[in-house]
């Protein structure tokens, strides 16, 4: 009987309700790891945020996404560089390939144009490289 009474209109609400709803848990879930990921936070400043966020959920969401939008950026892209190196150095040893010269020199002028390393220390490893 019930089913005969739920029409079209009130199933797309119940699915929209849901779907919501699954993306209000997981930006959640995606703001409660940025906060524990943060290195340039200190304990204290975490504590704060998690209690802000637990006490107001939805304006302390939106007040961290405001406030360190750009950090969670950040974190992201360093967290796929470091699983992208380790991939590489995995597939590597795996395949028991050393790096050739030019990908070693490749590598060292990446660092060198990143500020990184220095001349001197680019040099030194230039030559290495090149033995």
């Amino acid at each position: 009987m019930i089913l005969a009474e739920f029409g079209t209109g009130q199933v797309f609400l119940s699915m929209l309700y849901f779907f919501l709803f699954f993306i209000w848990i997981w930006l959640l879930i995606t703001v409660f790891a940025d906060i524990f990921r943060s290195h340039d936070l200190g304990g204290l400043a975490k504590a704060l945020w998690v209690i802000f966020v637990i006490v107001v959920p939805y304006f302390g969401v939106f007040v961290y996404l405001i406030a360190r939008g750009n950090k969670m950026s950040e974190h992201a892209v360093e967290t796929a560089q470091a699983q992208q190196s380790a991939q590489r150095a995995y597939i590597q040893s795996a395949a028991g390939t050393v790096p050739s010269a030019a990908d070693e020199l490749a590598r060292l002028a990446e660092l060198k144009s990143q500020g990184v390393i220095s001349d001197a220390e680019f040099e030194a490893a230039k030559a290495k490289a090149l033995a």
